[in-house]
């Protein structure tokens, strides 16, 4: 379990770096290509698209050749798709979106796969936590070296350096292969049918509609935020070394945090209340966060940068955990990519809907003030929702459910 948890936490982690990277230079390349800043919410919501795809479809993959081979195709596609975005063109950023956006989408769903295989039932919500963990921590790494390397190296050389460590950590995971690829089934064969089954699967079971709703609110609320955070504060006037520091301080609080609520849904409370608890919190951290002005000190955008990180940047592994639970025995990462697929429709729509606000109205407090609406809708209907008597009871493996 240890070995896998390493190993999919240094996985996620790669992903996590590949996939902030374009938002936290994205001042600098605005600059160099004189383009608009609501490019950056069309390239990311391209990625979503791709990622959309890319969930939906790779159940049969990850079954016919493995959840370790899989998160190994994952890590050259991104590495790839920015090694292609160095070349600085706009096809090549739409290039770079689709690519990369579906490889870094593959990471999750094969991660879970793994994890859940090796993970006492009990622990899971705390085992995935700490894999999730590796989301934060490479938007850390981007928030310190992005701007570093760029200084030294410029966009292009940053980007190409991040590209290459992925594709060699790829190489890397191949000695556990043999290990943890046992029960790959080779006659699998992926079916277009895949993607209706995949969708069909969760939305039939009550327990899965409401995690992939949550994950639709939650994963759209974070895309904006990882997005235009950075481009937002040197709206307002910071430097980008000042913006990105602030952006990897404020994400390091959803470290430990992504521990304790894993610990806190593994053993005091219903999953289902940890996650409304999370919605609300986002919701507030998100109002606050449109009135920022310029006049604000860093501290204060910093304390509410770090309340927003510890809730939208926070509730994958408790989410994920219960995904992997309520998926039938052998198909937690097909089950995780249809949930998962619901979250990237809210990360398509976020940013293009965020996008599309700043264009019409010049300020960006529009699209904070839209984003609170799916969060506050998760967090009411959490807390509205039935709880059946047996998911209360803790004795054993058993765990609280959802709903």
């Amino acid at each position: 379990m240890l070995i896998a948890l390493a190993a999919m936490f240094l996985q996620q982690t790669f992903a996590s770096v590949g996939k902030v990277l374009p938002a936290v230079l994205a001042p600098l390349v605005i600059a160099e290509l004189h383009a608009d800043p609501a490019w950056v919410g069309v390239y990311y919501g391209t990625s979503a698209a791709a990622s959309l795809v890319a969930q939906m479809g790779c159940g049969s993959f990850i079954v016919r050749n493995g959840a370790l081979r899989m998160s190994q195709v994952a890590l050259v596609l991104l590495g790839g798709g920015m090694a292609v975005a160095a070349e600085g063109s706009l096809p090549g950023f739409a290039a770079s979106a689709i690519i990369g956006g579906g490889g870094a989408a593959v990471s999750t769903p094969t991660s879970s796969q793994l994890l859940y295989k090796v993970s006492p039932p009990r622990l899971a919500p705390l085992i995935f936590s700490i894999k999730q963990t590796a989301v934060p921590a490479g938007l850390l790494i981007c928030g310190f070296l992005g701007p570093a390397m760029a200084a030294a190296l410029g966009w292009r050389g940053a980007v190409l350096a991040i590209a290459a460590a992925c594709v060699a950590f790829a190489a890397a995971l191949q000695p556990l292969r043999a290990r943890f690829d046992d029960d790959r089934v080779p006659s699998r064969r992926f079916r277009f049918a895949d993607f209706r089954a995949t969708i069909a699967s969760v939305v039939r079971a009550p327990d899965l509609r409401g995690l992939s709703l949550a994950c639709f609110a939650f994963n759209g609320v974070q895309s904006v935020f990882t997005a235009y955070f950075v481009t937002y504060l040197v709206a307002l006037g910071y430097e980008l070394s000042a913006a990105g520091f602030l952006f990897s301080v404020v994400v390091a609080v959803a470290v430990p945090c992504r521990v304790l609520w894993g610990w806190v849904g593994s053993f005091h409370l219903a999953p289902r209340l940890v996650m409304a608890g999370l919605a609300l919190g986002m919701a507030g951290s998100i109002a606050v966060t449109g009135r920022f002005t310029a006049a604000w000190p860093m501290a204060a955008m910093g304390l509410v940068g770090a309340m927003l990180s510890a809730t939208a940047m926070s509730w994958h592994g408790i989410l994920l955990s219960e995904t992997a639970r309520l998926a039938p025995a052998g198909s937690a990462g097909a089950v995780t990519g249809g949930v998962l697929s619901f979250g990237q429709i809210g990360a398509l729509l976020g940013p293009f809907a965020f996008s599309l606000l700043l264009r019409l109205t010049g300020g960006y407090g529009a699209g904070w003030a839209v984003c609170i609406i799916p969060a506050l809708w998760v967090g009411f209907s959490l807390l509205c929702q039935r709880v059946p008597r047996e998911s209360v009871i803790r004795s054993g493996t058993t765990r609280p459910t959802l709903g």
